[in-house]
Parts: structure tokens; sequence; C-alpha cells
């Protein structure tokens, strides 16, 4: 049923390079010609293009585009990248490279709006990104020399928001998109996490507030100079968070975070998910995204998911051992944090995954009778290897329910009697991280070490006895606590650990203070705010010392718990400054919080509260 494709890896990305450093023995200039030219969409506002065709016109090629809001530099004639395309093969072997700013940025004319709404059925000179994809592709095939009607789109993270909106384009030529670690929706990707605010993202914030007056070379945007190193204790300093808008006096996407703190028609307009299910998709799918993906994990899941659902097109997921964009480099060692998972994996994935799906849609036209890559491809952060499915999550995945038990155990069996209490403290609220620094977007506390956070009185901790044989997940984890609190409101955070053995070896990517002896690796992790436990679109305050409901969804995970590992399940209530910190006083608009509403209260977790897991069974 499963079969093993081994030897693939990759380092880290930053936020926006997303660039894959080219060999030297490589120069783009001595392959490619470019052109820049400004294509006049349906409303007459006009997108500036950057296209890199070939030298050898001895054949015809397919147009490989990435519409992108970082900007398609370098601008001018002579000036180029130092690597084009998705990867250096699809680079090396040919093909029409294409790269355009979206409306309002850079060079493009027109204003710039956040995750930009689709417009269903568009009316006259009504645009969206996906009548800019289609008035582009049409352009191109029309004027570029030497294509072959096809056309791919491909991008990271916000790149790849538009490539998950090029599907709503329905231009027939477009044969194939490939979005990876794709935004989705900013309520559950990115910026909050089930509408927890995620204060870590603040830095990134000055990136998306500001419209630029006219096209431009330059940045028009500027980062916010913070007066601390810490993290923790700038953040800490600066609540209630409306200390912070001296820092964005003037940031529109700063003021509507502020002005629309749950999921109304504001935030509900700019999602993707519902469209992609709606939609009949006729375009070849890979989605892409990493296990350990701080940013965007929610994205591909959940994108794949709606297009499965109600379309017949290929559609295929590859989730693997990375954080935010890992794949599209080229380190020997892929590790995330302090967790190595092995040699090669990113350029394996290029090479034997990437090129491939992207060849055989738009060269080979998908004309073979079997389809190049299996339905689902999974890396096993346990076991360090990868499967092929035949559907995500697995058919053969069955349901295993944990309870949280007396004595830091997980049992079989709920007893709806046993409580167990903590005190949550809004002056000194659980870190999410023991590392002390200012980051631009979190990244590497995905697999970090959890023992920090174990040994706090305030954390609830629950783990199997050693397991004595391996025990695989594939899939959802559902979190169904049964919980009271003495205030009116409380962020529930639940994670899943490895608890390494003792003789656990160390690798290089381990930090010096640590050891991967009885190293506890999150595996996976989530918050469900108290305030959303009924609904998104209308927050509502917890009743005091009444026992409450509070269900959350943690994204997928295929993970194997190796035999002389345990399984660990941590519940707290706080995780600072990963997520805005809860005032425990219910408030309309948690943006709006005062001082005096931050009071320490008294939780509670009951023992029938469970933890369901899909176990895959070998």
């Amino acid at each position: 049923m499963r079969t093993y494709l081994k030897n693939l890896t990759l380092v880290l990305l930053t936020f926006f390079s997303l660039q894959i450093i080219a060999q030297n023995d490589y120069k783009v200039e001595e392959h490619y010609t470019k052109k820049e030219v400004d294509i006049e969409m349906r409303d007459g506002v006009k997108l500036h293009t950057t296209i890199y065709s070939p030298k050898d016109t001895s054949k015809e090629y397919p147009i490989l585009m990435q519409r992108t809001p970082y900007s398609s530099k370098p601008y001018g004639e002579g000036q180029f990248r130092s690597k084009i395309g998705p990867n250096q093969f699809l680079m090396k072997e040919g093909n029409i490279i294409v790269y355009q700013d979206v409306r309002g940025r850079w060079m493009s004319e027109g204003d710039y709006d956040n995750m930009r709404p689709f417009i269903p059925n568009k009316k006259g000179k009504q645009t969206d990104e996906a009548s800019d994809t289609y008035d582009t592709i049409e352009w191109l095939i029309k004027n570029v020399d030497n294509n072959n009607g096809n056309v791919g789109t491909w991008g990271i993270s916000y790149p790849g928001f538009y490539t998950s909106y090029s599907l709503l384009s329905g231009h027939p030529a477009l044969k194939a998109a490939s979005p990876q670690a794709s935004i989705s929706d900013f309520f559950f990707d990115d910026f909050h996490h089930n509408g927890a605010y995620l204060l870590s993202y603040f830095m990134a914030t000055a990136l998306f507030g500001n419209q630029t007056e006219a096209p431009t070379t330059e940045s028009w945007y500027s980062f916010p100079k913070l007066p601390s190193k810490d993290q923790y204790q700038f953040f800490l300093d600066h609540t209630p968070i409306s200390k912070l808008d001296e820092y964005y006096p003037d940031n529109f996407f700063w003021n509507q975070l502020k002005e629309h703190p749950n999921y109304d028609k504001f935030w509900q307009d700019r999602g993707l998910i519902k469209h992609l299910k709606e939609a009949k998709i006729k375009t070849a799918v890979m989605y892409v995204g990493g296990f350990f993906d701080a940013e965007d994990l929610y994205g591909p899941f959940q994108s794949y998911k709606a297009i499965e659902e109600n379309s017949k097109n290929y559609n295929t997921i590859v989730y693997g051992p990375w954080s935010h964009g890992d794949w599209a480099r080229l380190s020997k060692r892929q590790a995330v944090g302090n967790v190595y998972f092995g040699d090669d994996i990113s350029e394996n994935y290029q090479k034997n995954v990437e090129t491939t799906f992207f060849n055989y849609f738009l060269k080979e036209e998908g004309k073979a009778k079997k389809s190049p890559l299996p339905e689902a491809m999974m890396f096993d952060t346990g076991c360090h290897e990868w499967t092929s499915f035949e559907a995500w999550p697995p058919k053969a995945a069955k349901k295993k329910t944990y309870y949280l038990g007396e004595n830091q155990t997980l049992k079989n069996t709920a007893n709806k009697d046993f409580e167990n209490k903590f005190i949550s403290d809004p002056k000194k609220p659980i870190p999410y991280s023991e590392d002390i620094k200012i980051v631009f977007t979190p990244r590497k506390y995905m697999t970090d070490d959890q023992r920090f956070a174990a040994r706090r009185p305030d954390v609830l901790v629950f783990e199997t006895e050693v397991l004595e044989e391996d025990i695989t997940m594939a899939g959802e984890i559902e979190a169904k606590l049964k919980v009271a609190t003495t205030g009116t409101d409380a962020d529930w955070v639940v994670k899943i650990v490895d608890v390494y053995p003792a003789d656990a070896e160390d690798t290089e990517e381990v930090q010096n203070h640590l050891k991967m002896s009885n190293y506890h690796m999150m595996v996976r992790s989530e918050v469900m705010p108290a305030r959303f436990r009924n609904g998104f679109e209308k927050p509502e305050a917890s009743v005091p010392n009444q026992k409450t409901d509070i269900d959350l969804t943690l994204q997928g995970i295929y993970h194997t718990f190796k035999k002389g590992h345990k399984i660990q399940v941590q519940v707290q209530s706080s995780w600072f400054p990963l997520i805005n910190l809860n005032p425990q006083t219910f408030v309309p608009n948690i943006f709006k919080a005062e001082e005096s509403d931050y009071k320490k209260q008294t939780h509670t977790v009951f023992g029938d509260s469970s933890i369901e897991f899909t176990v895959l069974e070998k």
C-alpha cells in the first residue's frame, strides 16, 4: 500500500527570500533574454510584467508565471535575477519564466488590497486577482514568441495565495498550478489562528498597510524600530495591545486588524476556501506545504481538501519536513530548529516531484495513462521517510482517543469527576520559546523543546507510558476539552509532543544549551479562544465556573511516535508573545482591552477531556 521515497532535504527560508540560489556555473543572462512590459487589464490598469525567454528559439516552451506583491525585481535593462523559475532544473532545461507585480505594488498601477475578495460573477470592467490572471495569460500566449500555449503558475506564501487564486481565473491555457505555503484566509493563516491574533507577526504588518502613490522601484514602507531585543518583555510592556498603535499611526492593515476582531464579512470575503470548493476547477493542481510551517500550515491542507470535494481535476498534495518555504532552497542537511530530518530532501523534491509535475502537464500535456505522482506524498516526521498515499488522510487510518487523566497520564477511559486546576496570570504568561530575540515571523518554535513549558505549574502535562511499539498518526487531531474558568474569557492551547528517550543522540543542529536526551519535540499545536467556541462571527463570554466544551482542530500530521518514546499532550492558557495576551475578562474587541481587564484566573480541565488522533496501522 505504501511506496517509500527516501533521501529528500532543505533549510530555512526568510519570509520574502523565496528564490533558490543558483549554482555559480549557470548565468541566467547567458541563456535567457529579458523583457519588461506593462500589460493592460480590462479596467485599463497596467501591471508590470517581466518575461525571461530562452535564447534557444528552435522550439516552443511553456510559460511559468508567478504573480507577487514582493516585487519582480531587478528592474531595468541588463538586470537579471540569479535564479528564475520554481527550481534550477526547470530553469536550466528551458521554460518561459514570467514575474508580475500585482496591482498596487511596486511597478504596477492601481490600488492594493490585502487578500482581494473574489467576485464570482463579474460584470463589465469589474476586476479581481482572477481576472488579472486571466487577462495576463491571454496577453502572454498572444504576444510572447515561442510559447506552446500552456501556462503554469507557482508561488510560495503570498505568491502562493495568488497561485491558488489563479485557479479561479478559468483560463483554458492554465494547465498546471502549484500553490505552495498558500495563504487561504487571514483569520486562520499568518495573522490569526482560529481568530487569535498572532502578536509575533506585528513586524510583518508594515509590509501590507501602506499604498504607493505611484509605481515605484523603491520600498515605500518602513519597519518599526523597537527599543528592545527581548520580544517577550517588549510585548509584555506593550500590553494592552493598544500601546502598539504608536508604531503604526497610518497603517491601514493594522487598522483593519483592530476594526475586524471577529470573522465578519470583511474576512469572509477574503477567504478563498469557499470559492475553491464551489468552482469546477479543470487545472491540474499540486499543493505543497511544510509540516512545520509556522505561517501557512492551514492554507495548503484546507485548499486541497476544498478542491477534492467538488472538482474532478488532477489534485495532489505534498507535505515535507519543512518550515516556511524550505523546499525552495538547496541545503544539504534538512532541519527545523533542533530536529534533523535527513539529507538532500529539497533537491530531490525539486528534481523528482516539482519538475515532474510541471513537465507532465505543460510539456507532455498530461497524455500518459498513469499520473506522474501519487495523490499524496507525505514525509513521516518521526521515521524520516516519504510515503505515497492514494488519499489524504489515508483511508486505512482509524480513530484513537486518549483522555486527560489523573497523575499526568493519557488514559483510554474518561473520568469526568477528575479535575486539573491551574492559575493563569497575565503578568507571567507562558513563553512560546526559550529564545530571547525579536523575530520578524516565528519559525523554529514548531519543533522546539517543550521541557521549559512542561515544568511550569500553569501547563498541564499528560503522557503515555514508554511506547512498546511504533504508533503512526496520519491526519488531523481533534481536541475536545471540557473546561471551566473563574473568568469570562480564556485562550486554550493544546500541544502534541514527542518525548524522546534518554539515549537519544545529538546532531549538529542542537542548540548549545540543549540535549536530545529526553527532548520534548513539539509535533503539532493550536489555540482556540473561548470567545469563539460557538462560532467565529460572534464572540461570547464564558460563564464563570461553568463546565464548557472547547473543541479545536489541530492541522494534520504524519508522524511516527517510535518505540521507546512517549506521546505527550500539554494544555495551557497563554502562548506569549506568539499570540496576543488574553485579558481573561471578556471584552467585545480584544484590541481595545484596557489594563484593568487583565486578571489572574483559575482554570479547570476535566478528566473527560479527550484528544482524538487518526492512527495508521502499518
